[in-house]
């Protein structure tokens, strides 16, 4: 029977698979500072890829205006200090900082014994990106049934990252076209770079019996549902827990089923169909099994695992997110590992969150993820969460001075 906790599940993840609210909203006009002119060439010149300094950023309020509470900037100053490592070693893709930008607050925040507030107020101006109109949703850390061996009620294989997954350049493709990463595929029998097998060939066995298997899952739409998220709990037998998180794609498209569903009128408010939530898609995969294994096949796509030991998922920083703090961010317009301030129309995810993770629907100026951590309500406030409003950065202090004079 359908737990209560995975009907919550499957709620958090209707508007990512319905397709109709993860809606990436479109990058506000660009001001300053501009992009120089292109120098006259014979071949036109590509596009730059759209940045935080190419789309404008302005000073905002004070941070003392914002009235920052004890406990969120707390919460905010531990994840901060867990981003700092990585902020000292990455470029920054969004154009607005330099590693040595964040010496000095990364410095202050190892031994920083006063209130978290003045920490903040202390070494950063806040910035706005664009017209810093935001939108904010939210994700989780899904928990499901598995086991570590295969045993009945426990049938569907959970898979690591397979050795002949990698990328190069298909032979036929010429060199002109040979742009950006190479696709992922693997090298057939004959030798051949080929894509890699598609979800319908993984479920149909062509990775049977080549020991991937981290464990075994109980359920293959609560499986389906937690490759959506990426990361979650395996629930083993015994009651202990294991921890996995993504550790590749197979690279193939992801096709949200909702969507599907939508467009041939399975769901909906007309009559005969299902409702148009996400409970109302569980149940029709659930009472139509193999219309609904069908369905789940249309989604290409297939997330290999990695076991954590961590005490928390892993965002695209390599450190664990945390509940009410962590937040995923598209690192062309927020550096990862800054605090972001959020001002929505949904209270509980007002205040500040660093920025460290990213996310395939997470693109453009001003576009968050707020993440809500495990069990208890983690699921219901994740799958409400679409919230708009204003959006703040957080910069070391004299960011904005040094971008204004490269104008």
């Amino acid at each position: 029977m359908e737990s209560a906790a995975f009907r919550i599940a499957a709620l958090a993840l209707f508007l990512f698979l319905g397709g109709c609210g993860r809606i990436v909203p479109a990058a506000p006009p660009v001001s300053m500072p501009a992009a120089p002119a292109p120098a006259p060439a014979a071949t036109p010149t590509p596009a730059r890829p759209a940045t935080a300094a190419l789309t404008g950023v302005t000073a905002g309020p004070s941070i003392a205006s914002l009235g920052l509470g004890s406990s969120d900037a707390a919460s905010a100053l531990a994840s901060f200090r867990e981003s700092c490592p990585r902020l000292l070693a990455r470029n920054d893709a969004s154009g607005l900082t330099r590693k040595e930008d964040w010496q000095a607050p990364c410095s202050a925040a190892r031994g920083w014994d006063r209130a978290a507030t003045e920490f903040f107020a202390s070494h950063f101006e806040t910035a706005r990106v664009g017209d810093g109109s935001a939108f904010a949703t939210g994700y989780y850390e899904p928990e499901i049934r598995a086991s570590r061996v295969p045993a009945p009620g426990y049938a569907v294989p959970i898979y690591r990252l397979p050795p002949d997954l990698v990328r190069a350049w298909p032979a036929d493709m010429p060199e002109s076209e040979r742009t950006g990463r190479p696709p992922l595929g693997r090298y057939d029998a004959q030798g051949q770079f080929v894509p890699y097998f598609e979800r319908a060939e993984i479920v149909a066995g062509a990775l049977a019996g080549k020991g991937l298997e981290i464990a075994w899952a109980a359920d293959e739409i609560e499986f389906f549902f937690l490759q959506v998220q990426g990361s979650g709990l395996l629930r083993l037998p015994d009651g202990s827990l294991v921890r996995i998180g993504y550790a590749g794609q197979n690279g193939r498209d992801y096709t949200g089923i909702g969507s599907v569903m939508r467009q041939r009128g399975l769901i909906g408010d007309g009559p005969g169909q299902y409702p148009g939530s996400m409970q109302g898609i569980v149940r029709y995969l659930r009472e139509h099994p193999e219309d609904g294994r069908a369905l789940m096949n249309e989604n290409r796509s297939w997330v290999f695992f990695r076991e954590l030991t961590t005490d928390g998922p892993l965002g695209a920083l390599e450190i664990p997110v945390r509940r009410g703090a962590s937040v995923a961010a598209d690192p062309a317009y927020v550096p990862l590992g800054a605090p972001v301030w959020l001002d929505l129309d949904r209270a509980e995810a007002d205040g500040l969150w660093i920025a460290q993770d990213t996310g395939g629907a997470i693109k453009g100026a001003n576009r968050f993820d707020t993440f809500w951590g495990n069990g208890g309500d983690a699921a219901e406030v994740a799958g409400g969460m679409s919230g708009r409003g204003a959006a703040l950065l957080f910069l070391p202090r004299g960011t904005l001075a040094r971008l204004q004079s490269q104008r």
